[in-house]
């Protein structure tokens, strides 16, 4: 667990369902996009003509310069190194050879760019083109392969061979028992209930979609308002209690919080029709209902995560809607209510693949965790894939253990009818912002929500892009604080305080998110400390805590529970 947080590598499908699309983005979809970049390309014969010109010039220029080296001259990269660690071994700069070989790859990169930007695409086309240019020039790599990295090679000469053996064997494990794909983490060091979801509780209530876990209090006295964890529903609940020291539930209970979190099940066929309608019912809905009971509380602080959040604020609205005001104060971690800028994914949710993907669901009931399993991977292909390629297969090393990732292979299928309707309502037709999601037969308006609510998101996320996030600000009808944190989209949220914390706070009530950011004042500080103050705020009084469980309730065994191992 060494790595760093903010930079660690995170396969970032985790939370986000909607990278399953990429997937179902076949080779009909590729073919088609190439074939408009053709058809465009042949339109514009002289754009294209220019391109190609200019990669001529890239590509003498570099091999000059190659050669100047090679006879003691120190010229210029004509193409600047990109940033990164892909390229930081000195023989890119020190070593003639390597020195062309990365010049020439930049110009492909350079060329593979330019035909794109010439072929008059229209916007959604043209990030789909991108998308594919830059996995095609990603996959060129020279650091993809033995004889052209200079740091694999180095090692086989350290090592006599053996890393390259290793790397063999690496490759042949992970073909015959990984799909063929690198391994980002090594998962032995971690158990369930040990260092990961290890934070004192117990079980207080299970029905056929969730469990209900209650934490154990680490305080003589808490706030007399309890606390409900709801974490998205296509990865285990224990992104929100992580290891020990780098969990959020763990920072809230010793804060001074009862706090409680749904533990979804992995659904089967058996839940094929499951709906969204019952994901809110059965899971925060009813939490709401048995944390009353066993605390007595009247209202409930909600704490919501991605989708967990957008289904928190859709909880909001619909009580809010039927007059139940049981809701004190939301808090919304890297979540997105506004789906009209969705981000890098948003290109490739097009009703074709939506019905292609449905089409799969359907045969078998819901969507296989497996089949999302390298969807992002795409997107960041640097970082998720041939990173490993590098280290795992050319220098023969393990994969780390790291927590995060541990936590990012534990995915779970996902209900065919729930995922349709989330797909079709919410990136189609953005239903929820427009003011035209129904639930149980209700018509939603966000402004309805007039509680308090923090907002938090992460400047690195491409799931869910923090000015998207900050749209929230003005769809929720209650004062809103927003803050923006560094990394990305789960690193982000597992933001213990650590020397290299910090995160940014502005006026509330500004609507314009580049003012917002340029106004901005920096906390040198992880967010989690200036939530809990302000969690503080919303808590109620102190005293002395609630039991574990109640009559109704008893305790079902210890956290994290069953649904969490399936």
């Amino acid at each position: 667990m060494s790595e760093n947080v903010d930079s660690a590598p995170v396969a970032a499908d985790a939370l986000a369902p909607e990278v399953s699309l990429l997937a179902q983005a076949d080779p009909v979809l590729w073919g088609r996009v190439l074939r408009q970049v053709a058809v465009g390309l042949a339109r514009n014969p002289l754009g294209a003509a220019q391109v190609g010109a200019a990669y001529a010039v890239d590509a003498a220029r570099g091999a000059l310069a190659a050669l100047a080296r090679a006879v003691g001259g120190h010229p210029e990269p004509p193409l600047p190194t990109p940033a990164g660690n892909r390229f930081r071994d000195t023989a890119w700069t020190d070593n003639p050879f390597f020195f062309g070989l990365l010049q020439q790859y930049l110009a492909t990169g350079k060329l593979l760019g330019g035909l794109v930007g010439q072929a008059g695409l229209d916007p959604e086309s043209a990030a789909r083109a991108g998308l594919v240019m830059g996995l095609v020039s990603d996959a060129l790599a020279p650091t993809n392969f033995l004889a052209t990295n200079p740091d694999a090679l180095k090692r086989a000469f350290e090592t006599a061979g053996v890393s390259v053996l290793r790397g063999m064997r690496n490759f042949l494990d992970d073909l015959a028992h990984n799909q063929g794909r690198p391994r980002q983490v090594d998962t032995s060091p971690f158990v369930l209930g040990e260092n990961l979801a290890a934070t004192p509780g117990r079980v207080v209530y299970r029905n056929e979609l969730m469990e209900l876990l209650q934490y154990e209090p680490q305080t003589e006295q808490v706030h007399a308002i309890p606390m409900l964890c709801s974490p998205p529903w296509i990865n285990k609940y224990y992104i929100m209690d992580l290891a020990p020291g780098r969990s959020f539930v763990e920072w809230a209970v010793q804060h001074g919080h009862t706090v409680f979190a749904i533990s979804y099940r992995n659904p089967d066929r058996s839940m094929a029709g499951t709906t969204l309608d019952d994901y809110l019912i059965s899971g925060p809905k009813t939490a709401l209902d048995v944390i009353g009971e066993i605390t007595g509380a009247d209202r409930v602080n909600v704490v919501g995560l991605c989708l967990g959040g957008a289904l928190t604020a859709i909880l909001a609205a619909y009580l809010a809607k039927t007059g139940d005001h049981r809701i004190n104060a939301i808090t919304l971690q890297n979540t997105m209510l506004d789906y009209s800028e969705p981000g890098p994914l948003g290109c490739f949710v097009h009703p074709d693949i939506v019905e292609r993907l449905e089409a799969r669901m359907n045969r078998r009931g819901f969507l296989e965790a497996s089949e999302m399993a390298g969807t992002f991977d795409i997107l960041r292909a640097n970082d998720l894939i041939f990173n490993y390629v590098a280290s795992n297969w050319l220098k023969g090393e393990d994969p780390p253990a790291f927590d995060i990732l541990a936590w990012n292979t534990d995915s779970t299928r996902m209900p065919a009818t729930m995922h349709s309707f989330y797909l079709r309502a919410f990136y189609l037709d953005n239903l929820l912002a427009r003011g035209d999601l129904e639930i149980m037969g209700e018509r939603l308006s966000l402004k309805d929500v007039d509680v308090d609510t923090f907002i938090v998101a992460a400047e690195r996320d491409h799931i869910v892009p923090w000015k998207s996030s900050f749209r929230s600000t003005r769809l929720l009808g209650g004062t809103v604080r927003f803050v923006l944190s560094t990394a990305g989209h789960v690193a982000g949220v597992v933001n213990p305080p650590s020397p290299k914390s910090k995160h940014w706070t502005g006026l509330d009530g500004e609507p314009d998110p580049e003012r917002w950011r340029s106004e901005a004042t920096e906390l040198r500080r992880s967010w989690w400390e200036t939530w809990a103050e302000w969690a503080d705020e919303h808590g109620g009084p102190l005293e002395p805590p609630p039991p574990l469980g109640g009559p109704r309730h008893p305790p079902l065994g210890s956290a994290p529970g069953e649904y969490v191992r399936a």
